[in-house]
């Protein structure tokens, strides 16, 4: 797969509107529209322009493989949902795989705000897999909507992760991640994978070499630039091309930041290890073959926009895409893409989610709750009015509802109707150019890497 670094070379593909998201459920919500009409509503969808990519380059030959596929996986990526030949906008951005954030639940408002992000499942580890292999559905499964979604797997047996691939396959998911960077001591300590996996690039490139070996999709590494005292631009570099020399990855993820495995709290190793751009514009110097998506401190589609300009092939964007996703992947499609605006307003939004939520609530009994279900909705009023009063009353309602209905009853009261029908605007003015003079702070040139491969 290619990643041009102009979005005028690719088309768009149409997302179809959510009509069913889990088609073996027996009793779906019913959406209440009395529920959503305000003094301004309009509720009528409004149209997308659309059009297929005729570009190889940005479309994967996705195939059935044998053996018995799971009942739902098959409804949800069967050919008549998700063809063999796809076409997909390019990942110019995408939404970080976050533990316990971008689940079933965020993943499907994401898509109902933007139809060209890349969407990545929460990591699963390789062992939950295989071990939940009799009750699938309910870690892999999602609706066709969400498309193109990547699913981000852990572990370091070379067993299991062929297994848990091929568990994988019939749900169709449309590039497997491989996750080298998590800080978490609950991975990276006791499980010994995430972000310690980069100190040993060996079996990292025999794991991606298993993966791929079990799947039809193209495969990808999310990494740090470095780990505890291993983090030399060089040791960076040694990493790269160890692993894509000795297995099929030409695409890497790069949190700009290194990792400290010890001492410090995972959200800490999201803030205190510095942003270092310049490695991750190294890499492209220096690995001109290979294609490097940024991550780290990205927070607007301006600042996603400039780290295109400056050379990134695409842009990865984690917390600002959940805390306020009206506000970041409102903009993705417009700005990144040049796609025309939806028109779609928050109530539009939350009609579609509810008809998503009521279907979602307690479909493995006690679970979800609608807490769970709709945590994901309390950045989208961010600071506008009425957002705090919509959050207490938020918390009131998660002890008592029971549908997505109630909840929607009891809350959106809080809103004005003219922040709910309002369509996303223009982006914020005024972000910064982080990238502005990254080229003149590049480190040496990799010069190493025959030597390097030598003691691999």
């Amino acid at each position: 797969m290619k990643f041009p670094t102009s979005s005028s070379s690719y088309s768009y593909s149409s997302v179809t509107p959510i009509h069913s998201v889990f088609l073996r459920t027996k009793n779906r919500g019913k959406l209440s529209f009395n529920l959503f009409q305000g003094t301004s509503s309009s509720t009528t969808t409004a149209s997308t322009t659309t059009s297929t990519s005729t570009s190889s380059s940005s479309s994967q030959n996705h195939q059935l493989l044998s053996g018995s596929i799971p009942a739902a996986a098959a409804m949800v990526s069967s050919p008549a949902t998700h063809p063999h030949h796809a076409h997909y906008p390019l990942p110019l951005f995408s939404v970080a795989p976050m533990m316990e954030w971008t689940d079933n639940h965020y993943r499907t408002l994401a898509r109902l705000i933007s139809k060209n992000a890349w969407l990545y499942t929460e990591m699963l580890a390789a062992e939950t897999i295989v071990y939940q292999k009799d009750n699938l559905d309910r870690f892999l499964e999602y609706s066709p909507e969400q498309h193109p979604i990547v699913l981000q797997i852990g572990g370091n047996n070379l067993e299991n992760l062929a297994k848990a691939t091929e568990l994988a396959n019939p749900y169709k998911y449309d590039e497997i991640n491989f996750n080298c960077g998590c800080p978490s001591p609950k991975v990276a300590g006791h499980g010994c994978f995430g972000a310690r996996l980069m100190l040993d690039p060996k079996f990292v490139a025999e794991a991606m070499s298993v993966i791929a070996a079990h799947t039809d999709v193209p495969v990808s590494v999310k990494c740090r630039i470095g780990v505890d005292d291993h983090d030399s631009y060089n040791e960076l570099c040694d990493f790269i091309y160890k692993v894509s020399s000795q297995s099929p990855t030409r695409h890497f993820i790069i949190h700009s930041r290194k990792a400290l495995l010890n001492g410090i709290s995972p959200a800490e190793n999201r803030s205190i290890p510095p942003l270092k751009y310049e490695y991750f514009y190294g890499l492209l110097r220096d690995f001109p073959e290979l294609r490097f998506t940024i991550n780290g401190g990205i927070n607007t589609v301006e600042e996603v926009n400039a780290a295109r300009r400056a050379g990134a092939h695409g842009v990865m964007v984690g917390r600002a895409a959940y805390n306020k996703p009206w506000h970041t992947l409102g903009h993705v499609d417009t700005v990144v893409y040049g796609a025309p605006s939806s028109g779609l307003t928050r109530r539009q939004i939350l009609e579609k989610f509810q008809v998503y939520g009521d279907t979602a609530v307690g479909r493995y009994g006690r679970k979800p709750t609608v807490r769970d279900v709709a945590r994901p909705l309390l950045g989208l009023f961010h600071s506008e009015p009425g957002n705090g009063l919509w959050k207490r009353k938020a918390d009131a309602a998660f002890q008592r509802c029971t549908t997505m209905k109630e909840f929607f009853d009891e809350t959106l009261v809080a809103i004005p109707d003219y922040v709910l029908d309002k369509p996303i605007g223009e982006p914020p003015s005024g972000s910064g150019d982080p990238f502005a003079n990254i080229h003149s702070l590049l480190p040496p040139a990799y010069e190493s890497r025959e030597l390097e491969l030598q003691y691999a």
